[in-house]
């Protein structure tokens, strides 16, 4: 992340050592020596004041908390990322391009803490398999084209926020009330009057005040991955996170943040809204609620920067590019991938089929009853 080398040599043979992914240990591929990492227990990992570094980012104060990232961007889809041990050639794990040229230095916030790599690279391909298995409208085809092989570690970058709301609401509570109704209808050839219980709500005007309480609201700031995929690989263990360590990051690339502190927070917002609706709905109370306006403060916003391990892989199939995902602490699968029209019609037309069958089979036996 830096723009010194990660490279940690062998005390055996010289060569760099790599990430043990589960291990909590550094391994040198060749020799198979092993460096165990030690956590620091002295480190506490702190949540920081969301505005006052707001403050700091415009008046470009320096900070001892921002630092330079040596990056490469992927000209096809924009993606920035530090590729490791002073590369700057590869290949784009977002669309598949080749990532070549000059390295930039990009000025960041220092991520605090991170989830190291747990799942590997074998069992995250054993993954993919069996999730690709699952999709029954995915092309016969397919599995020629995604390599199970070509996955890529990457950490992903992350905010988390913390803020106490306080939301001032307009809005209607419903109550319902029934009146008895009279009808009539045919039984057995005579017209029969009947009555039934028919409802209907009374609105009444309400207002108010909730307050909220969020914490650890986690934000992709990524820019290249979609958040539906991002957030459907949650939830992570953010109980286990460990400060920042550069040993976890060797062998492993490492995503910039496009999505920046300011605008996460925004996302954050998005995310939190349906529970302080929610929470209003609940002190509306009634049977039924309706809210007309809302205004919502946001007080001691907290964040964090983080990094997350993923497995990913980008592959082509008809000229359109593909992602799929997995959470390294989990394995849990995400990804997007085409259909198969032949097999969709094919399911349509089976499932014709039974139905004009069972319609056949129920018309054959009325006519004979």
């Amino acid at each position: 992340m830096s723009e010194k080398s990660n490279n940690f040599p062998c005390s055996d043979c010289g060569a760099d050592l790599k990430f043990e992914p589960g291990q909590n240990a550094l391994k040198c591929p060749y020799c198979g020596a092993e460096n165990s990492i030690e956590s620091d227990e002295n480190v506490e990992i702190v949540e920081n004041d969301f505005l006052s570094k707001l403050r700091e980012l415009k008046e470009n104060v320096k900070d001892s908390d921002m630092i330079e990232v040596i990056a490469v961007k992927c000209d096809n889809c924009g993606a920035q990322v530090s590729l490791g041990e002073n590369k700057t050639a590869g290949e784009c794990v977002f669309c598949g391009s080749h990532l070549g040229g000059q390295g930039h230095s990009v000025k960041e916030i220092k991520p605090e803490s991170m989830l190291p790599f747990k799942i590997t690279k074998k069992d995250a391909a054993e993954n993919f398999r069996i999730w690709l298995k699952k999709r029954w409208f995915a092309p016969n085809k397919l599995k020629e084209f995604a390599r199970m092989d070509g996955l890529t570690g990457i950490y992903s970058p992350y905010w988390t926020y913390d803020t106490n709301t306080m939301t001032q609401y307009r809005g209607q509570r419903g109550e319902y009330y029934y009146t008895t109704e009279t009808y009539t209808e045919e039984v057995d050839g005579k017209r029969v009057t009947k009555t039934r219980q028919v409802r209907h709500t009374r609105w009444y005007p309400a207002a108010g005040t909730v307050h909220n309480t969020f914490d650890d609201v986690l934000i992709t700031a990524s820019g290249n991955l979609l958040p539906k995929y991002t957030e459907a690989l949650e939830p992570w263990d953010l109980e286990n996170l460990v400060p920042y360590n550069e040993k976890y990051l060797s062998g492993f690339q490492v995503e910039s943040y496009s999505v920046d502190l300011e605008e996460g927070f925004g996302n954050a917002k998005e995310r939190i809204d349906p529970e302080i609706r929610s929470s209003i709905r609940r002190d509306i109370g009634g049977d039924e609620q309706r809210i007309n306006s809302t205004n919502s403060s946001y007080n001691d916003i907290k964040f964090k920067h983080l990094l997350l391990p993923v497995w990913i892989s980008a592959y082509k199939f008809k000229d359109k590019i593909y992602n799929f995902m997995v959470n390294a602490r989990t394995g849990e699968v995400q990804g997007n991938r085409p259909y198969s029209v032949a097999k969709i019609l094919l399911a349509v037309l089976g499932a014709a089929v039974v139905i004009g069958a069972g319609v056949v089979v129920y018309l054959y036996f009325e006519g004979n009853s």
